[in-house]
């Protein structure tokens, strides 16, 4: 899953290929067709934005929305480069006079008029922990709205807290100390807190270094790498998604 981090990283480096050029769009590949890229070429792309997960690529009217899900990818390459993946696998092409961008997969790519795009954006996405006006007591408080929730699961609700996937949903319980089981109605401000920070710093280094952290995740039955206690796993929430904690580092109260 392309976390916030991912999709910051992606926003940075089209925008640095992109921004301020006239485009040439291309869908390609039978689930391309159906998007009408084509209705951007020759406009400018006039800025490119990350949102959580979201991809918000603003064309002056209109707006191309992308969201990767699993297994989605952007690819930057000079014009006319080879590609490091099958172009079969690809859905859209953005050209500009020196750079290409290529978004192999993923689950949505959208053309949109600009202000509806923002308005659905806004209205279903609580605040991006990655967001250059980030509030540490607003994205917090927007998370203690779930009382009933394991904070684990809470922290992947994109209409509380847009951004954390579950990668940072493991790594940031585990770095603050928090068990990922308790309710959230149950911790206190002050571990609300903790939690939401770590997760904004340990994905702003992961932008700066392109490079997720590994305590945790995916190391169900290897040792802590701080006490040596085996990683734990097991599916949390509606969607079962994997949880990696230290039953140790991470006991059900602090």
């Amino acid at each position: 899953m392309a976390e916030g981090d991912t999709i910051l990283r992606a926003a940075r480096q089209i925008g640095e290929a992109l921004v301020g050029e006239k485009v040439e769009a291309s869908s390609l590949g039978a689930r391309g067709k159906t998007v009408g890229l084509e209705r951007l070429s020759g406009r400018t792309l006039e800025s490119v934005e990350a949102w959580g997960k979201n991809l918000f690529l603003d064309f002056g009217e209109l707006a191309l929305h992308s969201h990767l899900g699993m297994n989605g990818s952007w690819h930057i390459y000079p014009r006319g480069a080879r590609w490091r993946k099958a172009p079969g696998g690809a859905w859209a092409l953005l050209r500009g006079e020196r750079w290409e961008a290529v978004q192999f997969g993923g689950p949505t790519l959208r053309v949109l008029p600009a202000a509806r795009l923002r308005r659905e954006l806004t209205a279903r996405l609580g605040p991006d922990i990655l967001a250059p006006d980030f509030d540490l007591a607003t994205s917090a408080a927007s998370l203690r709205a779930a009382p009933d929730r394991e904070l684990g699961d809470a922290l992947l609700d994109q209409g509380l807290l847009a951004g954390i996937g579950n990668i940072f949903k493991s790594e940031a319980c585990f770095a603050a100390r928090l068990d990922p089981w308790r309710r959230v109605g149950d911790l206190d401000g002050i571990e609300l807190e903790r939690v939401v920070a770590t997760a904004h710093e340990l994905m702003l280094e992961a932008v700066a270094i392109g490079r997720q952290p590994g305590a945790v995740y995916h190391r169900a039955g290897r040792p802590c790498p701080v006490c040596r206690t085996p990683i734990t796993s097991r599916g949390q929430g509606d969607a079962n998604r994997v949880t990696y904690w230290c039953p140790r580092c991470q006991p059900p109260f602090t």
